[in-house]
Order: structure tokens, then sequence, then C-alpha cells
């Protein structure tokens, strides 16, 4: 998967393959097998062109390492121990990241029901016949 989302763009297996013989020994049938399974398992779209196929991620990088750590939590008998494991296991970095992750996820309900782009976050305050919610209104201007 590093390869295909590396290239940014769909990929032919010679293509993967003579990137990573840039690194290391490796046989055409076994990259081409590696992407067939990834295809299987839905990771990969392929499109067939001539003889070959090319290959495409179906999803990001970050939402694979998700599902990845999903699975992973999902097969632990005691779900909160292997995240207080994992928590004990992350970097100072990776736990900023989290914070801030749940700061993402929480920001809509701290915030109300109004987001970014809709009418209730764009409204202007003005006089009070122009809008009901607004800040004239509220103090009795």
């Amino acid at each position: 998967m590093t390869r295909v989302w590396k290239w940014n763009r769909p990929v032919t297996v010679r293509e993967v393959l003579e990137d990573l013989q840039q690194e290391r020994s490796i046989a055409y049938t076994t990259v081409m097998t590696v992407l067939d399974n990834l295809h299987q398992k839905g990771w990969v779209r392929r499109e067939a062109e001539g003889r070959a196929y090319r290959y495409e991620a179906v999803s990001t990088r970050a939402a694979y390492a998700a599902a990845l750590m999903n699975d992973a939590w999902a097969q632990s008998d005691n779900p909160a121990a292997a995240l207080v494991a994992f928590f004990g296991m992350m970097s100072e970095e990776q736990r900023q990241a989290l914070n801030d992750a749940v700061r993402m996820v929480q920001g809509p309900e701290t915030a109300g029901p109004a987001t970014a782009g809709s009418p209730e976050s764009t409204r202007s305050t003005g006089s009070a016949g122009e809008n009901p919610g607004s800040a004239t209104e509220a103090d009795g201007r």
C-alpha cells in the first residue's frame, strides 16, 4: 500500500516492482500476488489496461491506519486495558496528536449545532427585526 499511496495515481505491477527493486530484489509474481490480495480485500481497485491492471488505493493512508487500529482493538478481550497499554506506548507527540484529534471530534458538540458555512454560523448580527437571534435583540436594543 505504501507504494500505491506514494505514486498517488493508478499504478501497474511493473511500476511498483521497479520502485521496490531500487531497495531490494523482489519477483514480479510477488508484487502481483500482493496487489491481487489487496484488491480482494478491497484496499485497491483495479482497471484492465491491455493485458495488465492498474491499481489505485480505495482510501487514504490515514483511513487504512484507522481501520488497522480498529481491527486490532476489536481483537482484544479487554478493550479498555488495550487502550491503556496503547496510550502507554505513545510518545509525547503522539499523545498531543491524540488530544488534537479528540478536540476535533468533539468540536461540533461543544460549539453547538452551527457548523462552518451553515446559515447559522454565517449570519451577521443586525437590528432586532433583521435577525431574531442577533446580539442586539438578546441585549434588549
